[in-house]
């Protein structure tokens, strides 16, 4: 994988900040990703389309140790800008999808820092970064997208989020068991050493949390994942997401959709006792 990076190191002035990164998409993080979601690794092979949303398996940084925080994520002096704030949550984003991106092949990618924002919340300071990543395979662009990040302070006693309720009673419907062991497989396999996903006494002790956190990002890959599952081979166009409130290992979830039309279906992530946890709409051809 080949980087090269240009900037500017002030939190504000980041906004324009690019980085162009290279990479083959070779089948073995695939083949380990759809062995995780219990998904045909066989199936998986060089030229074969890669399922939408798995690009987030390449790509990725990989700062020296001695650059990594004590939270095991945050790079200080890294392509992100430095917030001031300790807590780092994935709040959403959203894909286009052009055209499929096959394995087997070399890609580019080209990100930037489009939006850095900062803002007074119920539970304190935020700073949202938005980043946008346009992925290019065999001269053509296959894929943009746009990613958000939220700062948070350090948790206030007593703090909890916020209930909603699901958008709709489910046409489809999951069970997952989150375990340390799916935490710590989707880790490796995103090279995250964020330690909210896999140390428990810094879970509770810093951060404030009753238990392992659940990715952000793999919650989302399950929604596209159920969506290739009950959709077969329907285009898929536009897939927008939004994290609502966090999900804690050992407790069981459920990743759900329903139709919305002849293009359009909705997707999202109960908790065990039905609240709502990630909301998405997906635009199909």
């Amino acid at each position: 994988m080949t980087v090269r990076e240009t900037g500017a190191p002030a939190p504000e002035e980041a906004v324009g900040r690019r980085m162009e990164t290279a990479d083959v998409l070779g089948p073995a993080p695939a083949r380990r990703l759809a062995a995780t979601f219990d998904r045909d690794p066989d199936a998986l092979a060089d030229g074969a389309r890669l399922p939408h949303g798995w690009h987030w398996l390449y790509f990725l940084d990989a700062p020296r140790g001695a650059a990594v925080g004590a939270d095991g994520r945050t790079v200080s002096n890294g392509f992100l800008p430095e917030t001031g704030l300790p807590r780092r949550m994935w709040a959403g984003g959203s894909f286009r999808f052009d055209r499929d991106l096959v394995l087997g092949r070399a890609a580019r990618a080209e990100v930037a820092i489009s939006d850095v924002a900062r803002k007074e919340g119920r539970s304190g300071k935020l700073a949202f970064v938005t980043t946008e990543h346009r992925l290019e395979q065999d001269g053509a662009m296959a894929l943009v997208e746009t990613r958000d990040l939220v700062f948070r302070e350090a948790p206030r006693p007593g703090e909890t989020a916020r209930r909603a309720d699901p958008p709709a009673a489910p046409a489809w419907r999951r069970t997952v068991e989150p375990d340390p062991v799916l935490l710590f497989r989707f880790s490796a396999l995103t090279f995250n050493a964020h330690r909210i996903h896999y140390d428990i006494d810094y879970c509770r002790d810093v951060e404030g949390y009753p238990g392992l956190v659940v990715h952000g990002p793999m919650l989302a890959l399950l929604l596209l994942d159920l969506a290739e599952r009950e959709l077969g081979a329907r285009t898929f166009r536009r897939f927008r997401y939004r994290a609502v409130a966090p999900l804690f290992a050992p407790d069981r979830f459920h990743v759900c959709g329903a139709p919305e039309g002849a293009g359009r279906a909705l997707f999202w992530i109960e908790s065990a006792d039905g609240a709502l946890a990630m909301s998405a709409e997906l635009d199909l051809a």
